[in-house]
């Protein structure tokens, strides 16, 4: 598997709302999920728990948007 998981980005809805990306409002992204680490977790080396946001990159400018499943906060 590549860097990104799909071959294209893609036009992305939130809540039911079209995403457009705030440093260009370009509207399409490339999908990707990221393990988000803490240092406890990293010292006892159980990274493995943590918990993983989707990340959405914008295919023009790369700003990067993370989103964590609502249980997760």
């Amino acid at each position: 598997m590549g860097l990104f998981e799909k071959k294209e980005a893609e036009q992305v809805k939130v809540q039911g709302k079209q995403l457009h990306c705030a440093i260009c409002q370009h509207p399409r992204f490339w999908q990707r999920k990221a393990q988000l680490h803490s240092a406890v977790a990293t010292f006892f080396n159980l990274e493995w728990v943590n918990p993983t946001a989707q990340c959405f990159v914008c295919e023009k400018c790369g700003y990067v948007y993370w989103f964590l499943a609502p249980e997760e906060i």
